[in-house]
């Protein structure tokens, strides 16, 4: 039997179908239908100004909305060849991890109403709240945060801004490790999440899962290794688990969520007084580059005319991850509940989704094809 859920159910926070292959109440098979909520941004940012198009890409996803400003002006940083001051870079770190502690937050509340945990929801969303603050403290709004310029940052920190930040962080982990607890001992949790919706490295090898639903599977991949801030200013390493299944992938960004939090100390620590925004002329030309946003890899492949964006592509993690989701995670899941808990799990995003460019890498594409560029 084919079961339909979606585009518009209780069990999903966006639109779109998900088709369930069934035989009684187990899942042999899933497909994922999108196309809801295409809004055509990429096409949008042709012909526009930087100054436009870094307002249209914030607008790209809710929760990750903080990273694509950053990732935007970083390629936009690359092609003009300059970098950011290193108090900004610091600046943006902070910000970052601070949006990656409230995403994480976001996303395991979303999994535990999905298991009908209404307590965890509820200490979930208590504890977001406090990175919320923190992150309103430091940009002036929640949400869509107008932090990030081309070479820098808007505004600057004052001593007392990041003084109750390195509070509002205490405040998460004085009640992390409990609720940590009742997930990770609790027997309705652990018999809904505990080898169900797995997948495996080769899984998520071959499904390209990105961000904590490729760590949770095995595979130590963190962009932020990669990146210059991390790794001239920080210590970090990547977290990541064997089991892949909803256990993992939920442990794995509670698991991410402190390491987060020394991050952010580890750039206050760090952060050395000087400009936060560089003058920067931009330059005409193509340049890629990625980021590690809450989900994962997100990607920008960007082309300049001088202060215009002649063309652009987004890749988002979510598009690997759900496709993930729907190939290996929901195969054989023993309930309907069960695979509806197991896509929470993947922590979706459709509106990020929804502007993909599909590159064939069999055929030898490259994301220079989108453009036709020689």
């Amino acid at each position: 039997m084919i079961l339909p859920i979606g585009p518009i159910h209780p069990g999903l926070k966006e639109p779109l179908r998900l088709k369930l292959k069934t035989q009684g109440e187990r899942v042999i098979d899933a497909e994922i239908d999108y196309g809801y909520v295409h809004r055509g941004i990429e096409r949008i940012m042709e012909g526009k100004t930087w100054q436009k198009c870094i307002y249209l890409a914030e607008r790209i996803c809710g929760i990750c909305s903080y990273e694509h400003t950053q990732t935007f002006a970083e390629v936009i940083e690359k092609i003009s060849d300059v970098r950011a001051p290193v108090r900004a870079q610091l600046l943006r770190v902070i910000t970052n991890e601070l949006d990656r502690i409230q995403s994480h937050f976001l996303a395991n509340s979303t999994y535990f109403k999905a298991l009908e945990h209404e307590t965890l929801f509820m200490y979930m969303l208590s504890l977001r709240e406090h990175a919320m603050d923190a992150i309103e403290m430091l940009t002036g709004n929640r949400v869509n945060m107008g932090w990030n310029v081309i070479g820098g940052v808007r505004m600057d920190a004052k001593p007392a801004h990041l003084d109750q930040i390195l509070q509002k962080l205490d405040m998460i982990e004085k009640d992390l490790d409990r609720y940590i607890e009742i997930f990770e001992q609790g027997p309705l949790t652990g018999l809904r999440s505990k080898d169900v919706g797995k997948m495996t490295r080769d899984q998520a090898l071959k499904g390209r899962a990105v961000g904590p639903i490729g760590r949770a599977s095995g595979l130590k991949h963190d962009l932020r290794e990669e990146h210059h801030t991390y790794k001239d200013y920080l210590e970090f390493k990547p977290i990541w688990r064997k089991e892949g299944d909803n256990f993992a992938r939920t442990m794995n960004r509670f698991n991410e969520i402190p390491q987060s939090v020394d991050l952010v100390r580890q750039a206050i620590r760090n952060l050395p007084e000087g400009d936060i925004r560089t003058q920067v002329d931009i330059g005409s030309g193509y340049a890629e580059w990625r980021n590690e946003a809450p989900r994962g890899e997100v990607t920008y492949m960007a082309e300049t005319n001088g202060n215009l964006i002649k063309h652009i592509s987004i890749r988002t993690p979510s598009i690997m991850n759900i496709e993930s989701c729907a190939k290996y995670m929901l195969k054989d899941v023993a309930t309907v509940s069960d695979a509806v808990a197991t896509y929470a799990s993947a922590d979706p995003c459709i509106a990020c989704a929804e502007r993909v460019a599909i590159i064939d890498i069999e055929k030898g594409e490259s994301s220079k094809d989108i453009f036709n560029l020689k």
